[in-house]
């Protein structure tokens, strides 16, 4: 066996190449080239993620410290490295820096989408190397990675073909390079930012009567407040709405089901066709599960046990 680039890192590879090769063809300083997004190492590396079976070594770190890297053992490389790039969105300026504080942040909140991330070696400032360690084993890394960011994947994630491209979806949309996420996830964004996102979550949260003011897309007091008010209808125990994440995300849903999830009878005919009552807690008028083409129809009922609150899983 000779190792080789699983097809979930090469779709984030293609991915990122696509939005961040800003004029394919051309090597540019601040574009992400193909060269500068690498899975398999030359074939004199041994040991580490970036090598499948035949050139692991004795005791290799990314084999022995994790049973999901001992069951996941394969011919894949399990690892991307990422090169420099950088890009201005509405006058704001998103390069490799940038981008690996962001992911490590991820990382470090456990947003659902980093799970299968064991590490990330980087540097925040182009002169220090730090290391994130889902394992807490290890802090930092050599000195090449002060002009590229390491991804080391666990090996039964990449043997078994996992989606892995969610969370750079998200990054592009976060940044403003694309407009939406895959699978139709609303975007994920903090304060300061601007766009159609953040629009968007306003218009949910107004929707909803959390009162964020101005539906503009900039993430502001208005919408911080908001945001806030938000999770703690719902038991959370944050202390900000400066950033809307994927917790918060799940806490938004949780209130949509909460409006409109209640158990109801179907009722007599509305003016628009067959309609039932409002559920327990929305406003009267609303169409209920049976009510005109077009509306959204969710469960009769809905039954939450548990907690969803920051980055502590239930």
């Amino acid at each position: 066996m000779v190792t080789r680039a699983p097809a979930n890192l090469m779709q984030v590879r293609s991915l990122l190449l696509t939005h961040l090769d800003m004029d394919p063809g051309t090597a540019r300083s601040a574009d992400l080239e193909p060269n500068e997004v690498g899975i398999v190492a030359d074939d004199a590396h041994r040991g580490g993620y970036h090598c499948g079976s035949d050139r692991v070594v004795t005791n290799d770190y990314s084999v022995v410290e994790s049973s999901r890297d001992k069951t996941g053992l394969s011919d894949y490389a399990s690892a991307l490295d990422v090169g420099w790039f950088s890009v201005t969105i509405n006058g704001k300026t998103h390069n490799l820096r940038t981008f690996s504080v962001w992911l490590v942040g991820e990382c470090e909140a456990g947003a659902p989408d980093t799970l299968w991330i064991r590490e990330v070696i980087y540097s925040p400032d182009g002169s220090t190397v730090k290391r994130w360690d889902r394992l807490k084993r290890r802090s930092s890394g050599d000195t090449s990675h002060l002009s590229h960011t390491h991804a080391s994947v666990f090996r039964d994630v990449t043997k078994a073909g996992t989606d892995l491209t969610p969370v750079f979806r998200r990054y592009l949309a976060y940044i403003g390079l694309t407009t939406s996420t895959a699978g139709g996830m609303l975007m994920l964004c903090e304060i300061g930012d601007e766009g159609q996102h953040v629009k968007a979550l306003q218009v949910a949260l107004n929707y909803l009567g959390f009162e964020a003011g101005a539906e503009d897309g900039k993430y502001g007091k208005g919408t911080s407040a908001a945001v806030l008010r938000m999770r703690k209808s719902v038991g959370s125990s944050a202390t900000s709405g400066d950033k809307y994440d994927p917790w918060g995300h799940v806490q938004l849903q949780m209130c949509m089901a909460k409006r409109y999830g209640g158990a109801g009878q179907p009722g007599p005919a509305g003016p628009q066709g067959p309609q039932g009552p409002a559920g327990p807690q929305g406003p009267k008028g609303d169409p209920g599960p049976q009510g005109p083409s077009g509306q959204l129809v969710l469960p009769a009922t809905f039954t939450f046990t548990g907690r969803v609150d920051d980055n502590t899983p239930s």
